[in-house]
């Protein structure tokens, strides 16, 4: 089983670099392989929690150089919920790369446990639309919610704003996941390419210096 290391936060980081520089990024210095994958990009603000930015992944198997490459940039600059991230933002930022691994159908939507899964539901509403979304399994930890809480939550998640019945529950289809995850923050990524490369990060001329 592949394992979520350094090198692929490095990557992602790499990669938006050198997207903002217009180039291609270096190759990364992982092995090539197959596992569905998630990468989150927050901001730190003066010390304070960090906030989300951007998170978009596949729950479909794909090849990890390109899924990180693609999706390190999908989710910094295409995640709807939030602004492009820009450069200036760099110093600010950290980034996780989750793999997945351990897909399980449950038997209903109480079938498994905060801190350990994340959850993919998929449900039918009233207005016989498909809906379906996800949690990270550190999203319901974070936010100190009960998994009935978790799956509220996910319901409006996945676009339906009508009521939340225990009959809507019960017709939830649950798969449940372990990932396992690596973030770094970007004065870490500063200084892993100084001491890897001899040179610290540019974008276009202007030095991001180890805030």
């Amino acid at each position: 089983m592949v394992l979520a290391n350094k090198e692929m936060v490095v990557y992602c980081f790499d990669t938006l670099i050198a997207h903002y520089n217009s180039e291609e990024a270096a190759p990364p210095a992982f092995d090539e392989g197959q596992h569905p994958l998630f990468v989150t990009w927050k901001k730190v603000v003066n010390g304070g929690e960090p906030r989300l930015r951007g998170c978009i992944g596949t729950l479909e198997a794909c090849q990890l150089i390109n899924g990180f490459r693609d999706y390190a940039l999908t989710s910094a600059l295409r995640d709807r919920r939030f602004p492009p991230i820009q450069a200036k933002e760099l110093p600010n930022l950290e980034c996780t790369v989750s793999i997945l691994t351990d897909y399980e159908t449950a038997n209903n939507y109480l079938d498994w446990e905060v801190g350990k899964h994340g959850i993919i539901i998929e449900f039918v509403d009233d207005y016989n639309t498909r809906r379906s979304a996800t949690y990270l399994p550190e999203v319901p930890a974070h936010e100190g919610w009960t998994r009935v809480e978790a799956i509220d939550s996910l319901i409006r998640k996945a676009g339906f704003s009508g009521p939340i019945t225990e009959s809507l529950r019960k017709r939830i289809k649950l798969t449940r996941y372990q990932s396992t995850l690596f973030t770094l923050h970007y004065s870490d990524y500063a200084s892993h390419v100084k001491a890897t490369r001899g040179a610290a990060p540019t974008i276009a001329g202007a030095k991001l210096g180890n805030h």
